[in-house]
């Protein structure tokens, strides 16, 4: 179990390694961390960053609650019924090694450059994760336990919610914990086409066109900061949830 003085230790260590590395290099590309907090904090308060955060936060929490939605019975089905499993295995086997982030040109002349493009195409990336990781966390459940449960009168909703729920949260936790630097880092790039609000078109704006490096590695720690705050909240949610699993 990794506590919080443990991670301001290291956090502090990585600032003083880039303090460190940006006194070496002495170039405007690579700021300080002073400098870029400073710039963060002023675009933070001018309202010039947070539209952009607020627009990437609602991509990524909309996509990822629809592939809990979706995901999360479809990979119950699949771990309990051994004939629809064993249909959609092929399909799971040539679809979920494909990098999902190559089929965002499809993706946007379909679906145009909306925020519906950038939802979907994280969208897919979640599904594919979570529907695994819960078909192989439900075909571990053992049919004697399920004939236990329905043996004291249990009905399908019961089934579901003392049986099937509790062993697909962490199969649907540890996929989210795997898949949310996946996720984020594909809303980068998705966010780099035809778009003018997000965290990915302020960094490519600010270090690209702009050269306004400070300000493109304010955007970084800002999607940097999405990035971990989404981390910290599936961590506390699997220690809420799941009290059985042990932490290291």
């Amino acid at each position: 179990m990794i506590r919080g003085k443990q991670i301001v230790l290291a956090l502090l260590i990585l600032l003083v390694l880039w303090q460190i590395l940006a006194m070496l290099v002495q170039m405007p590309i690579l700021p300080s961390p002073y400098l870029v907090l400073t710039v963060l904090v002023k675009e933070v308060f001018q309202g010039k960053l947070a539209g952009h955060f607020l627009a990437s936060f609602w991509r990524v929490f909309a996509s990822t609650f629809l592939a809990i939605l979706f995901a999360s019975p479809a990979g119950l089905i699949l771990g309990q019924s051994k004939k629809i499993g064993k249909m959609a295995a092929p399909f799971i086997y040539l679809l979920y090694p494909i990098p999902k982030v190559v089929l965002l040109p499809v993706i946007l002349l379909f679906l145009g450059i909306g925020d519906l493009s950038k939802i979907f195409i994280i969208f897919v990336i979640l599904f594919f994760q979570i529907l695994v990781l819960v078909r192989d966390q439900a075909a571990t459940i053992r049919p004697e336990l399920i004939q236990s449960v329905r043996s004291l009168g249990a009905g399908r909703r019961a089934l579901f919610r003392y049986v099937y729920l509790p062993a697909s949260i962490p199969g649907i936790l540890t996929a989210l914990r795997q898949s949310i630097g996946t996720a984020v880092a594909v809303l980068y790039v998705a966010e780099l086409f035809a778009t003018q609000k997000g965290l990915g078109y302020y960094i490519y704006l600010n270090g690209s066109t702009l050269f306004n490096y400070p300000a493109m590695y304010a955007g970084v720690v800002a999607m940097s900061v999405l990035g971990l705050g989404l981390y910290f909240v599936v961590d506390a949610a699997e220690r809420k949830l799941c009290p059985w699993l042990s932490f290291k």
